[in-house]
């Protein structure tokens, strides 16, 4: 595997339930094109794609890239 290709990868961690991570199209309109829910302790590997410009993280989840960690927070109080 050649590092550009480790490099299209990130590794999305739940911490809680309900973790929403959704992909996003390229191009001039930017939609919602797929998404799924993860569990406290569920891991999902996600790839940027021709088609995947964004990945959006909705809730408390550490997220794994080649250019860091980055822990999003919870939306509950």
């Amino acid at each position: 595997m050649d590092e550009k290709t480790f490099k299209d990868y990130i590794v999305i961690k739940a911490i809680e339930d309900s973790v929403n991570v959704i992909g996003l199209t390229r191009g001039s309109d930017t939609k919602f094109h797929h998404s799924e829910k993860l569990d406290a302790g569920e891991v999902m590997i996600a790839q940027f794609t021709e088609h995947t410009s964004a990945i959006k993280i909705r809730g408390h989840a550490m997220v794994y890239t080649p250019y860091g960690e980055i822990e999003s927070e919870s939306k509950k109080g």
